[in-house]
């Protein structure tokens, strides 16, 4: 299951961070059916597969977090390998409902803010923002949604898919470059974040320049993600950089592609960060 995970959040088959660090630590747990000869040797193999784990997507913060989080909490804590695959299993089930928890009180965070008849624009797909979206419509809201389908993976049709499932609320999916001839029309921009560090918000590639056109229009921007994903020390932003055939299946000699996940967002252009402890000042 490990090696299957490793791979599966490389190719980017999960959207969310959040459940990108939830799957990764439940992977963990394969080593509690394992057989090992010492304590140190658990040790350093649990250590090597968070290692993979985490380097499968360097860009994570809630990823690293968790990995970082359950070798602290296991190495160096037992005398028998019998033990120390009880501690990796009880810190397995406490960092998975430690990022669970922050997701959703994030999201509950959220939906206190929507207008019963607001209309917003989102980038990409939050599962935290889609979560919150999903507590606060019913019968009697009605919500506009405009939705960037968010080249090159188009995660944002997801996103527009799911709202249209949802009863008071509308979708509009548009085009990326669309933003600007929309963003009049909303009352506020919502987008989820990777994370924030040293003042920048990283997020799915798209996001500044969206964020710095409702900046330009005066339309605020409200960014909502656990408080776990914004760092203050102990992790270095990595951007990965996606295949070119994402945005061109048919190779060009003469052009190189550039593909880039993530781009960085000073946080003097947000409105609002929410997390699961409400609203945080930059």
């Amino acid at each position: 299951m490990i090696d299957e995970t490793v791979e599966e959040i490389r190719e980017m088959r999960t959207h969310s961070s959040s459940i990108v660090a939830v799957k990764a630590t439940r992977a963990l747990r394969d080593l509690v059916d394992r057989e090992f000869a010492t304590v140190d040797e658990f040790e350093r193999d649990l250590e090597h597969n968070a290692g993979a784990l985490r380097r499968a997507n360097p860009s994570h913060a809630s990823l690293h977090n968790a990995m970082r989080e359950v070798v602290r909490s296991v190495v160096g804590r037992a005398d028998t390998v019998e033990s120390a695959q009880k501690i990796l299993e009880s810190t397995v089930d406490r960092v998975v409902d430690d990022v669970e928890t922050g997701k959703r009180q994030a999201a509950e965070q959220l939906a206190a803010t929507f207008d019963d008849d607001e209309t917003f624009l989102t980038h990409d797909y939050s599962s935290t923002v889609l979560e919150a979206i999903e507590e606060v419509v019913g019968p009697d809201t009605s919500l506009t949604a405009y939705v960037t389908e968010a080249r090159p993976r188009y995660l944002g049709r997801k996103t527009a898919r799911e709202l249209a499932a949802l009863n008071g609320i509308q979708p509009h999916l548009m085009v990326d470059s669309a933003a600007g001839e929309f963003l009049p029309e909303v009352d506020r921009v919502i987008v989820g974040m990777d994370c924030i560090v040293d003042r920048t918000l990283y997020n799915r590639v798209g996001t500044f320049p969206l964020v710095a056109t409702a900046n330009q229009v005066d339309v605020p921007v409200t960014v909502v993600g656990s408080g776990a994903k914004i760092i203050v020390d102990g992790f270095r932003f990595e951007n990965e950089i996606r295949s070119g055939s994402e945005v061109m299946l048919e190779p060009v000699e003469g052009i190189e592609i550039e593909n880039p996940a993530y781009d960085a967002t000073p946080v003097e252009l947000i409105d609002s960060v929410i997390t699961d402890e409400g609203r945080r000042e930059f």
